[in-house]
């Protein structure tokens, strides 16, 4: 029997390679559209001041890493980085007119390739995993 661990590297390699590959046709890595993607996802829901730290607690993703991903991000003319109003020392990120709204396409470009990856299984299935998914994150961000 397969180790869950590896089972879980190679699902994760052949998600992100499909994901990689919708990424690359707007000039991104995977990283940076999923990046993207939260800052749009949460402007959408009003949040009005998005830093970088909030970003890495919620990606998961180094200091380092990030300060990355938003320069290319930037580079690209996906965010923009402002003066914060609450607090000038920092600096919130905000999507452009190219990038806003874009949480909704990234959304449906992974349940594409879920849906792929899942293949014969049926919606129950589907809905199953994602919950038990679902749950481990709860374990993960807990710990």
């Amino acid at each position: 029997m397969m180790p869950f661990g590896l089972k879980i590297a190679i699902i994760n390699r052949a998600f992100r390679k499909k994901l990689d590959e919708k990424a690359q046709k707007m000039g991104l890595t995977s990283v940076q559209l999923r990046v993207l993607g939260s800052i749009s996802r949460l402007e959408a829901a009003g949040e009005t001041e998005i830093h970088q730290n909030d970003l890495e607690q919620l990606e998961h993703i180094t200091h380092p890493a990030m300060t990355k991903h938003i320069q290319q991000l930037e580079k690209k003319g996906f965010v923009q980085c402002v003066s914060s109003e609450r607090d000038r020392r920092y600096k919130k990120i905000i999507c452009t007119e190219k990038s806003s709204g874009i949480y909704r396409m990234i959304l449906a470009h992974d349940q594409e390739v879920f849906e792929e990856l899942c293949g014969t299984l049926t919606k129950e299935q589907q809905q199953t995993l994602n919950q038990i998914a679902d749950l481990i994150l709860k374990n993960i961000d807990s710990n």
